[in-house]
């Protein structure tokens, strides 16, 4: 059964981090607060708990839609493809923040996502996940908590989030109430900024 940890977002212990990215480290599914919804997420180099995930969400690992949380743009390069210079102004102008990146996929990306010509990249403003990633050294491979109900879309409450999914996964971060409206996804292959779903982020920054 998973663990529920109450970390709070103003000064995350570091402790507590240091126990969960082990869990990632040994193949653990870790649902943890952004600064919009719930994620759920794993390392993204452990392609055992990948498969977990994709059967949980009942999809195909290689058509999965997954988005990876970085802590900031120095992961971009393991990932990504060359950008240009205006696409990059947009992502220091917009992160951290409540947006998912579409960006070309490099040679780089890991085996599950190998033959993937693009990959969504997220670095939300939330110190919890961001010290989390950084403790862990890598991204993580995330996908959004959604819920059963037909009006509300997004669980909001740890608690609730915890009673459902505690047989699923190995912890909980209980790190307040969550949002409920999802990130802005920009597509930024072509060169011209695309909106593919507005969310939460501020679309100024384009």
């Amino acid at each position: 059964m998973a663990e529920l940890i109450r970390i709070y977002e103003e000064n995350p212990n570091q402790k507590e981090l240091d126990k969960i990215a082990k869990v990632l480290k040994n193949g653990g599914l870790v649902i943890y607060p952004t600064d919009t919804v719930y994620g759920l997420g794993c390392d993204i180099t452990n392609s055992k708990a990948l498969e977990k995930i994709a059967l949980i969400k009942k999809i195909q690992l290689g058509k999965a839609n997954f988005s990876f949380i970085c802590d900031d743009l120095s992961h971009l390069s393991d990932f990504v493809k060359q950008i240009d210079s205006p696409t990059f102004k947009i992502l220091k102008r917009a992160t951290p923040g409540a947006y998912t990146f579409i960006l070309p996929g490099s040679k780089n990306l890991p085996k599950a996502f190998k033959k993937r010509k693009t990959v969504g990249i997220r670095i939300p403003d939330n110190n919890i996940i961001r010290g989390l990633v950084r403790t862990l050294g890598n991204p993580i491979v995330s996908s959004s908590i959604r819920d059963d109900d037909d009006v509300i879309e997004y669980t909001t409450d740890p608690e609730l989030i915890f009673e459902k999914w505690r047989n699923l996964v190995d912890i909980v971060i209980d790190g307040g109430y969550g949002g409920n409206i999802a990130s802005t996804i920009i597509d930024l292959t072509s060169g011209d900024p695309e909106v593919v779903r507005e969310g939460k982020g501020d679309l100024s920054v384009l």
